[in-house]
């Protein structure tokens, strides 16, 4: 029994350490953006109800490829739009993403990966492509130029 619980808190822990971490606050993203010379990566999502963004998150965000890569470089920031009543988010978050998706996705492209500065200045835009974690972030870096 000790074994189980141990091995179950070792993988809880693994998990935890080795995932994204994801901001819903635009306001916190730019913030955190400008104090570390950073640049957000904005991704339009529905989480679960869009195949391709699901396997966005599935084959690029969730690896930790991507995530060794991106650590220190991007600031991720998920504006997630859900359609089943589980999944519903708070009000606010709703505005919130609702706000972002008229400034940065007015046609309503799922997914759609928005590359911004700190400052909120769009630098490129993409949505999901079947590439590598590492070639997906050259991809990305390539809008910095």
């Amino acid at each position: 029994m000790r074994v189980i619980l141990l091995v179950m808190s070792f993988l809880f822990v693994l998990t935890h350490v080795n995932s994204q971490n994801w901001l819903t606050s635009f306001d916190e993203a730019k913030e955190q953006a400008s104090k570390g010379n950073q640049n957000i990566i904005l991704v339009f999502q529905g989480s679960d109800w869009c195949a391709p963004c699901i396997k966005l998150d599935k084959e690029i965000w969730s690896t930790s490829e991507f995530q060794k890569l991106a650590k220190d470089h991007f600031i991720m920031l998920k504006a997630d739009f859900p359609r089943k009543k589980a999944n519903k988010l708070s009000e606010n978050l709703t505005i919130q993403n609702a706000k972002l998706a008229e400034t940065y996705n007015n046609q309503g492209f799922f997914p759609l990966v928005v590359l911004l500065n700190s400052k909120g200045d769009v630098l490129g835009k993409m949505g999901y492509e079947k590439l590598s974690p590492e070639n997906y972030y050259k991809k990305l870096i390539a809008f910095e130029n």
